[in-house]
């Protein structure tokens, strides 16, 4: 129950209006939030998405619709927001960096969809992501399933930034990390100004890649002449 006499834990939706509002690098997450197995959760969510279709005046007994409450919810626990579940992060094994290789590793172009958490409607794109290795490598494929995860949950693009190159840092044990992001929201494209055309690109430069001559030769990586 949310404690509506501290204006500093509730503001309404008045006061919100479309704005968005960032409050944490962390997802918002309630204490109980797993409490439930994916089974109910799924069980709930397909009873109250079957709520919202009649609601709008759907007819649950056409062959078409009857099955989109449950498909629904499986989507939502069981993919799209599967990395909300901590359970589902990748385990990422490292190894001696036995070459001393000390230069940067860039893996460009990772494909990502995810959710806007303000009108949960997807926003995708592409990350590329960078870092310094020190004692310690990791495989490749372990930067992609990183993206993965933490764009399995609602998101906004500078959370989404922000947490994979933490994650980074944290887990290939490293400071020297890089992240952008290009991305297209269909919250802007599908309703609101309806802008089709344009993209949102967001960076983090850790270690390093927030001095010059590292940022440079990241970014210009993204775009080579």
């Amino acid at each position: 129950m949310l404690d509506t006499t501290d204006k500093n834990k509730f503001i309404s939706f008045d006061e919100i209006g479309d704005n968005h509002i960032s409050t944490s690098t962390d997802t918002p997450l309630r204490e109980d939030a797993f409490e439930l197995d994916d089974d109910t959760k799924v069980k709930l969510i397909a009873k109250q998405f079957k709520e919202i279709m009649l609601i709008l005046g759907l007819d649950l007994s056409d062959g078409s619709l009857k099955g989109t409450p449950m498909r629904v919810a499986k989507m939502y626990v069981k993919e799209v927001f599967g990395g909300l579940n901590p359970k589902n992060k990748p385990v990422i094994t490292l190894f001696e960096n036995n070459y001393k290789y000390d230069e940067v590793v860039m893996i460009k172009d990772i494909t990502f969809y995810t959710m806007c958490e303000h009108h949960f409607i997807p926003f995708f794109g592409k990350a590329h992501v960078a870092y310094i290795p020190k004692d310690k490598v990791a495989g490749l494929s372990k930067v992609n399933r990183l993206v993965q995860f933490f764009a399995r949950r609602p998101q906004v693009q500078e959370r989404l930034t922000m947490q994979i190159a933490r994650e980074i840092s944290v887990q290939f044990h490293t400071e020297d990390v890089a992240v952008a992001i290009e991305a297209t929201h269909l919250c802007v494209a599908a309703r609101g100004v309806e802008d089709t055309t344009s993209s949102t690109i967001t960076t983090n430069f850790l270690g390093k890649f927030a001095e010059d001559a590292y940022k440079l030769q990241f970014l210009s990586s993204l775009n080579p002449a």
